[in-house]
């Protein structure tokens, strides 16, 4: 699935990397809890999470993820933001919760990292 249809999706909005959103997403994590993003999450995944400190872009830079989105309206930190520019990680931020994000992309196709098969 592109990043531009998780945007209409998700009802998102994008904050970094307008220009990429035609980057294809495998499957979908949603976590909170970066080492359990970095122990169960797959390399061209979509992260969803509620943390808005850079160390998320960290991490998804570490699990070589496509795209990060912030849930419940959680605006991120400039740090964040710009961190993730220089490294052309795309964020997007909806205003949906995480519970509903993650149904309503399941629902139109795109598995979870337990799911995935290649």
């Amino acid at each position: 699935m592109k990043l531009k249809d998780i945007e209409r999706i998700l009802e998102a909005e994008v904050i970094v990397g307008k220009e990429l959103l035609a980057k294809e997403v495998k499957m979908v994590c949603g976590c909170d809890l970066m080492s359990d993003v970095l122990s169960f999450a797959k390399s061209e995944s979509l992260l969803l999470t509620g943390l808005t400190n850079p160390q998320v872009v960290r991490t998804a830079e570490m699990a070589d993820l496509q795209a990060i989105c912030f849930v419940r309206g959680k605006k991120p930190e400039q740090e964040t933001i710009d961190m993730a520019e220089d490294k052309d990680i795309p964020l997007l931020v909806t205003p949906i919760p995480m519970f509903e994000s993650c149904g309503r992309l399941y629902q139109a196709g795109l598995p979870g990292c337990s799911e995935y098969k290649k």
